[in-house]
């Protein structure tokens, strides 16, 4: 669940960043200056043509003034039924010292590791 796909996935996020400039009555011009991405890139996000970073994803919740990870679910890279997992994966996600394929990296490795186990809950059975 932690790859990015341009499809259904993307163009809801896209339809939802909408939804969020328009209701924050922000033109697509105005939210670039606030955010430092290009006009013609929210553009293409919005149109769904475009998979933003998680980076950008920050960039834009701080803007319109809501929660990076609701756009991480919406975006496909955390799955809203794990909590235990979120915080784990919204502390790679928020580190600055890593770059955007690091992090996607980190995201598998640790997908794969919790794939590969038995769940948590499973083990406390005594």
């Amino acid at each position: 669940m932690a790859k990015f796909g341009v499809g259904k996935t993307v163009g809801t996020l896209g339809d939802y960043l909408r939804e969020q400039r328009l209701s924050a009555q922000l033109s697509l011009r105005q939210l670039a200056e606030q955010t430092g991405v290009s006009n013609p890139y929210l553009s293409q996000i919005e149109r769904g043509l475009r998979r933003p970073s998680a980076e950008v994803l920050q960039q834009l919740a701080k803007a319109l003034r809501i929660s990076a990870e609701t756009l991480y679910v919406r975006a496909g890279i955390l799955d809203p039924d794990d909590g235990e997992v979120r915080s784990v994966e919204l502390a790679i996600l928020a580190d600055t010292g890593l770059t955007e394929r690091q992090k996607q990296s980190l995201l598998d490795v640790y997908q794969s590791f919790r794939a590969a186990n038995p769940h948590h809950e499973e083990e406390s059975d005594d």
